[in-house]
């Protein structure tokens, strides 16, 4: 078996393993990245496209927002729809803070393109990723690199390898408490070859169900539809898909929708989940490894960047100083961000979605609400500071469980 070393091993080629490993060699730390799926698996992977304005920060700081500041489509707003009416949600005026699209796939590429120039060890298509020794002062990867077994010694490991990924797995039961909470209705997802019939994002509430209008280019459009939880992609072809946009979106004096032609479409269940604490001995997770969101929001990959802010600071600190405290302190400072964001996500999708049983009930409350957030001053700028993401930014972190 070949033996390696390195500092940190993380695993997972996702925006979160890669930013980390990015992180981590500007401090001079060294690491390797290891992905069991294949590089172009990776980089055509369609994810959540819209980045915070924070996210956009930091991502400048790190010397990787180069084409995303050439390519990112900036937006300052949104609308609603419902009741046959359109109206705008001024996030930006209300908080000074803008988003920006651009597919979670475009930053992969991105961050892939950077840590090959800098000659990473960045390995691909390596199955059979095993974890050892995590509750001792020396753990390690075992895995498979171009069909030779190998071993990598390290200090600490970074698990950024998603929420179906072996690092979660590989903690021994009931050393983490997970929360979970399954959604009663799913989204089906739809990238097409027509230009966006907006500048903004559209979310429609609407009697047969929530729909959203969304882009990732100004020819490419990205489309969701509220189907039943379980619900098949073979039931939904192209022309009953365009229908179902159509009623939804489609209001009086409003753009109509561009059709073309479907290049992806996938059903994605809607759930919540969220393992504490977010670390076990020597291991580290990150990302959708620690926590899933609903999409509603999109606050997936900006919560993933949260993360990796803290840990790559941490792992800064103990190896400037040996002060392993940062690290030790890593779930206390991330997860109170974790829970606001989980209580936003989840407070818009009931604003949002139809609901599964007492609908009548339900949509005089979902209406009453909507009214609020888009006529009261104080709701829309609640509303706008979650959105934007100030206020899981501001969310103080806690020592302990509550």
């Amino acid at each position: 078996m070949k033996r390696l070393t390195t500092r940190v091993a993380i695993v997972g080629a996702g925006p979160g393993g890669l930013l980390l490993s990015h992180l981590l060699q500007l401090c001079g730390v060294d690491s390797i990245v290891l992905e069991r799926r294949s590089r172009a698996h990776v980089e055509k992977r369609v994810r959540a496209g819209l980045l915070e304005g924070g996210t956009v920060d930091f991502l400048r700081e790190a010397g990787l927002a180069d084409r995303l500041d050439r390519e990112g489509l900036v937006h300052e707003g949104f609308v609603f729809r419902f009741g046959a009416r359109a109206h705008r949600m001024p996030f930006t005026e209300l908080t000074g803070r803008t988003v920006h699209m651009y597919g979670q796939q475009e930053l992969v590429k991105d961050l892939i393109r950077a840590r090959t120039e800098a000659g990473a060890r960045l390995w691909f298509d390596v199955p059979d990723v095993e974890l050892r020794g995590l509750e001792t002062d020396t753990p390690a990867v075992r895995c498979t690199v171009a069909g030779e077994p190998v071993e990598i010694a390290c200090d600490f490991v970074a698990g950024c390898d998603g929420f179906h990924g072996v690092s979660r797995r590989s903690v021994p039961p009931g050393a983490l408490t997970t929360y979970e909470r399954a959604y009663p209705y799913a989204w089906l997802g739809v990238l097409a070859q027509a230009p966006p019939a907006a500048e903004e994002l559209i979310y429609a509430v609407h009697g047969r169900g929530f729909a959203l209008h969304s882009m990732r280019s100004p020819a490419v459009s990205r489309l969701y539809l509220q189907v039943a939880a379980g619900e098949s992609v073979e039931n939904w072809p192209d022309e009953r898909i365009w229908k179902e946009l159509h009623t939804r979106l489609d209001i009086d004096g409003a753009p109509e929708l561009a059709e073309g032609p479907v290049l992806e479409k996938s059903c994605v269940a809607l759930r919540g989940f969220v393992t504490e604490p977010m670390s076990h001995g020597r291991l580290f997770l990150a990302g959708d490894a620690a926590h899933i969101v609903p999409p509603t929001a999109a606050k997936g990959l900006n919560l993933a960047v949260a993360d990796i802010k803290v840990l790559a600071a941490a792992f800064r600190e103990f190896y400037e100083t040996g002060d392993r405290g940062p690290l030790d302190g890593y779930s206390a400072a991330c997860l109170p961000g974790v829970w606001q964001a989980q209580e936003f996500s989840d407070w818009m999708s009931r604003l949002l979605h139809r609901p599964a049983e007492g609908r009548v009930f339900h949509e005089r409350l979902q209406h009453a609400r909507l009214e609020a957030v888009v006529h009261s001053p104080a709701a829309a700028r609640n509303f706008a500071e979650n959105y934007v993401g100030l206020a899981r930014e501001r969310t103080p972190a806690r020592g302990g469980r509550p």
